[in-house]
């Protein structure tokens, strides 16, 4: 039997929901079963191939959620969970045992653990950290920015390889080796350690670009990284930097898209007074209503700028 895994690429939290899932399908469902992962990324006007769903049992763990009769599982946690109103309409009246969303789990990983526990009597205590850290990271419960920033605990090392790593078929190897060993040991693998140490660097580099490219006002922080050519960045630099500031709205181009990001401190206190998934779902992103983010076109440039520059008033407002 092949069991063909599709979870959220580059996201710490996306490979852990993987992993977690994985081992508990396959010690109450499909003992023995070869197991197949695929990654996935979000994309302007994003549909799911049919050709992506070719196992025996095919599973979306952390990503949106699709309209296919041959999705057996699936497992969310974002408020943004569906492409389209049709794919809502279709998983309301499919109803389907096997298709889970929960808003309210800060992690994937999390939430996994808890159906799985209760639902199907499920229980991984030796995967107790894998899913505690996948809750701090994915629901930005880090003590303080120098914590999520300065990268000292193997866990954060390890979202820095997952999340910027373009070395073929890394992310599966971390997926695999999660199933059944610490983080600690994970990060100290010795292909994972040679990913980290150029990559590290690489973070101390954008640190800097971010402190020089990066103006707070109004408690808005907002950068555009497009002529940097920097394809991503820690999302907790901009409150390293400016510890006083609630929300980022910054601006990167990558291989595939031009993607807007929009953020929130997770160390402001009290409640914020914008939804920013709702904010983002107005231009076709989505994401938590503390975070989301928007995918144009590569080269959208002129566009992205002056939807970002929208939302930065809006929330300055």
């Amino acid at each position: 039997m092949r069991v063909r895994v599709l979870h959220h690429h580059h996201c710490f939290d996306g490979a852990a929901a993987a992993a977690f899932f994985t081992r508990f399908v396959e010690e109450k469902f499909y003992p023995g079963a070869e197991f197949a992962y695929t990654g996935m990324v979000h994309e302007p006007n994003q549909k799911f191939a049919d050709s992506l769903f070719d196992g025996d049992v095919n599973a979306i763990v952390d990503f949106k959620y699709a309209a296919n009769p041959k999705l057996t599982w699936w497992f969310d946690h974002h408020e943004s969970a569906f492409l389209s109103q049709e794919d809502m309409d279709y998983f309301t009246q499919a109803a389907a045992p096997w298709h889970f969303l929960d808003p309210k789990f800060r992690s994937c990983t999390k939430y996994i653990d808890y159906i799985a526990r209760e639902r199907f009597g499920f229980t991984a205590p030796d995967l107790a950290e894998l899913v505690q850290w996948a809750d701090i990271i994915d629901g930005a419960q880090y003590a303080n920015a120098q914590e999520a920033v300065e990268i000292h605990e193997p866990p954060t090392q390890l979202v820095l390889v997952i999340e910027s790593a373009k070395a073929q078929g890394i992310v599966e190897k971390i997926i695999r080796m999660m199933q059944s060993q610490s983080l600690a040991a994970i990060a100290a693998d010795p292909d994972v350690r040679g990913l980290f140490e150029p990559l590290y660097q690489q973070h101390l580099s954008t640190i800097d670009t971010i402190r020089r490219l990066s103006h707070s006002e109004r408690g808005v922080v907002f950068f555009d990284l497009v002529d940097s050519r920097l394809e991503g960045y820690n999302k907790f630099i901009p409150y390293y930097l400016h510890p006083e500031s609630i929300y980022t709205v910054s601006i990167l181009e990558n291989g595939t898209r031009t993607k807007i990001s929009v953020g929130s401190n997770p160390w402001v206190d009290g409640e914020i007074q914008h939804n920013l998934a709702r904010i983002c779902e107005r231009y076709g992103g989505g994401g938590h209503p503390r975070v989301g983010a928007i995918s144009l076109p590569k080269g959208a440039t002129d566009e992205a700028r002056r939807v970002a520059t929208e939302i930065v008033r809006e929330l300055q407002s």
